[in-house]
């Protein structure tokens, strides 16, 4: 669905842009998270033990940032992971203000049996676009997730030919507005 903002042009084009990025990555996320329900797993939580699977322990800090959540977000997740046993999380001897997070055995048998159905699952979901649209779709996200905080309100928005409009100033709608029909 398009967006049905009344403004100009360029406000259009990039509200009908979110509204398909958002709708595809709530697709993708709807076609994978009901096996992880089934494994007993939130999205946030099975982001935890896949971010500590690959990159093993780390402090709580930095793994919320990984995950781009708040350091309030992530210890309510880490705490329920705790409760399953999946996690545990031990003080740092040099300084004490720092929480390691690690996989437990248990933590590590679940992701190690869940994360393979789960790289299939996605590999088949984006097999709807062929190898170089898939990587295509990776640059320009990057380049969208990267952008956000290096441009300001004063710079205005991209034209079609990549320049700066600074007479047009930047919609920021709210998500009920943008995904209003």
């Amino acid at each position: 669905m398009a967006t049905h903002h009344r403004g100009n042009d360029v406000e259009r084009r990039a509200l009908d842009a979110y509204i398909k990025l958002m709708r595809a990555a709530d697709s993708v996320t709807a076609a994978v998270q009901p096996a992880l329900a089934e494994a007993g797993l939130t999205l946030g939580q099975f982001g935890v033990l896949e971010a500590l699977m690959h990159l093993g322990p780390l402090p709580q800090h930095e793994l919320a940032g990984k995950l781009l959540r708040s350091s309030g977000n992530t210890s309510v997740v880490l705490a329920n992971l705790e409760r399953a046993g999946l996690v545990q999380r031990r003080r740092r001897n040099e300084d004490r203000r720092v929480q390691i997070v690690s996989l437990t055995p248990r933590g590590q048998q679940l992701i190690g049996e869940v994360f393979p159905r789960h790289a299939t699952r996605l590999t088949r979901r984006m097999a709807a676009l062929a190898p170089q649209e898939q990587e295509a779709l990776g640059a320009l996200c990057r380049t969208l997730g990267r952008g956000i905080g290096a441009t300001t309100d004063r710079e205005g928005p991209r034209t079609a030919d990549g320049d700066r409009n600074r007479n047009l100033t930047r919609a920021r709608p709210s998500a009920a507005m943008v995904m209003s029909s």
